[in-house]
């Protein structure tokens, strides 16, 4: 696939079939990629924990908020739920350190997810204390990101702002997922030649 369609195909998935799982040794190559990103001062700040277990998914699913701009919405249907996780963890008095590695990591992993068929969503809401109290938390150290990974079952399309200037993603009667992007225009500000 072509890096530009590779990008365009990341969103956001929060819909997955539930019976495509997903196996240990490909959430271990999505680690090791992330573990061979560039890290600021070559400090390896981050740890991971992962699972393919349905049982401890469905304990994971129970920690994280899934979509802002739809609150009415729990999160995906059981049949719908990720197959997969990927728990970023961090040192929080290290933060100003990772931010950028977190990132990195991040889109890494969806992106080798998406390239090979798979798809992800990337938390930030996250129950913490009910996180932490599932996995052997190392000391000092927190969950920053949760990976849900599957394969989608969504369809998800990009589209122009509209002229109300909204950026809030929304669905559509048909179940189809609207992200709304902001043009090159409005957010390359500067090209000097």
């Amino acid at each position: 696939m072509e890096f530009e369609a590779l990008v365009k195909k990341n969103r956001s998935y929060r819909r997955f079939d539930q019976n495509h799982p997903i196996s240990k040794e490909t959430l271990e190559a999505l680690v090791e990629l992330a573990i061979n990103c560039p890290s600021g001062g070559n400090r390896q700040s981050l740890r991971f924990v992962g699972s393919v277990s349905p049982e401890m998914n469905q304990k994971i699913f129970n920690t994280v908020g899934w979509a802002a701009y739809l609150p009415e919405w729990p999160g995906p249907a059981d049949g719908e739920r990720p197959t997969g996780y990927i728990i970023i963890l961090a040192e929080p008095s290290a933060w100003k350190w990772v931010m950028a590695d977190l990132g990195i990591a991040a889109q890494t992993i969806l992106l080798e997810a998406v390239n090979r068929g798979l798809g992800g969503c990337m938390m930030g809401n996250i129950k913490k204390k009910a996180l932490h109290d599932l996995i052997d938390m190392p000391q000092g150290m927190e969950a920053v990101l949760v990976i849900a990974l599957g394969k989608p079952a969504e369809q998800i399309v990009l589209e122009p702002v509209p002229d109300s200037g909204s950026i809030k993603y929304y669905r559509t009667e048909d179940g189809v997922h609207h992200v709304p992007k902001r043009s090159l225009r409005e957010l390359l500000l500067q090209v000097h030649v």
